[in-house]
């Protein structure tokens, strides 16, 4: 459905130019989200896919392993399409203090979104509400070292950014001016808190699901572009905030950055057109199948995981003698597919002897490999592991 621009334009002044910025209307869109049709069947089949992908819970013999390997997958995509040049391997080597030389610019932004999420989980677990002032809190540390570090961490712009373009006067889009951030936030925390604000917001009436709140809220989010740097990482955060927060998923387990990197001129481009012809509708149907795809992915990755975890379990067990330590290493790499000799024994909790032995003998079974080539402070990787995470994450 075509509403004509979803906003009204403002004069504001950029690098020493006046350009014409857009300051979107509040949430919801008016007249209301058509929701009919193809359209119900998609957020009924991306609703089925999140109850899958929730109920994950129930496959796996440990939910935080694949919580931890799966949520440092996503701040590499995410950032990817930031431009770093980071793999997964390279956040796993960074994360190990004792391993130097990992490029460390496009690494700590990586490691910075790793601690942003975490930071706004915990926050909401303690009962914070899912707020402005949160936001804030995880750009702070979404910020907090490597590139962008100079750029305000945690606070509202109170410059005028632009997207693309060489320069303000040809950019291909200019957020509110900063005089307007503060209430176009205000704005968009109350539609996100407000049930009233969600009601009628599709045609028909009723309350608005919580995946087509996420869905306006991460547009409303990108368009407002609050802060200096790191929008586009913090907006896909969002997502899987609202989600975990609407009570969809128990665990933040959704990120559509794989799909949007994929997809990345049709994402930029519906943008676009929600902003200037208000078809929020293209938009909803783009991130339902996105929605979709992107946990069914998730659930078979998981699925492969096990079936990966128990095939080598039961390798080791076959293999007899020292089976019981190799068992105990075979562990911790599940828990860190890559790690350090140091690192396998404290957390398998025999020595160091004992712990080289066992990685040793997973090494010449092919399901361990050392990663340096040095004789001391050796790094061994669970390759089969890693590479099922590191699907569709090559740099780009």
């Amino acid at each position: 459905m075509r509403r004509e621009a979803t906003g009204r334009y403002a004069s504001s002044l950029a690098g020493g130019e006046t350009v014409r910025a857009f300051v979107p209307h509040p949430l919801p869109p008016a007249p209301p989200l058509e929701l009919t049709g193809e359209r119900q069947t998609l957020l009924e089949r991306a609703t089925l896919a999140l109850g899958r992908l929730d109920s994950i819970a129930l496959l796996l013999p440990d939910p935080q392993l694949f919580l931890y390997a799966y949520v440092r997958r996503e701040a590499v995509l995410s950032s990817q399409i930031e431009g770093t040049q980071s793999s997964l391997s390279d956040l796993l080597l960074f994360e190990l203090d004792e391993v130097p030389g990992v490029p460390f610019d496009d690494v700590v932004e990586v490691s910075n979104y790793v601690a942003a999420l975490e930071h706004g989980m915990a926050r909401l677990r303690e009962g914070f509400p899912l707020s402005n002032r949160l936001l804030r809190e995880m750009h702070a540390r979404l910020m907090s070292r490597g590139r962008g570090s100079d750029k305000a961490p945690g606070e509202f712009r109170r410059s005028q950014n632009w997207i693309g373009g060489t320069r303000p006067g040809n950019a291909r889009f200019v957020p509110p001016p900063p005089s307007d951030v503060e209430a176009c936030m205000a704005a968009l925390e109350t539609f996100i808190h407000d049930a009233d604000a969600t009601e009628g917001a599709r045609r028909g009436g009723g309350r608005l699901p919580v995946l087509l709140k996420a869905a306006l809220a991460h547009v409303q989010f990108e368009t407002i572009h609050p802060f200096l740097d790191g929008n586009g990482r913090l907006g896909r955060l969002l997502i899987a905030m609202l989600l975990h927060d609407g009570g969809v998923l128990r665990q933040p387990l959704l990120y559509l950055s794989l799909y949007l990197k994929q997809h990345r001129a049709v994402y930029y481009d519906l943008l676009d057109r929600v902003r200037t012809e208000g078809d929020w509708e293209a938009w909803v149907d783009f991130f339902l199948e996105g929605v979709e795809q992107t946990a069914e992915g998730a659930v078979q990755t998981a699925r492969r995981l096990v079936d990966l975890f128990q095939q080598d379990t039961q390798r080791v067990q076959a293999a007899g003698g020292r089976n019981a330590n190799m068992l105990r290493v075979l562990d911790t790499l599940r828990q860190r597919p890559l790690c350090s000799l140091r690192q396998a024994g404290a957390t398998a909790g025999i020595s160091f002897p004992t712990a080289s032995k066992a990685m040793l003998a997973l090494v010449e079974m092919g399901i361990a490999r050392e990663l340096t080539g040095q004789r001391r402070n050796r790094v061994f990787v669970y390759d089969a592991y890693l590479n099922i995470l590191n699907e569709g994450g090559e740099a780009l």
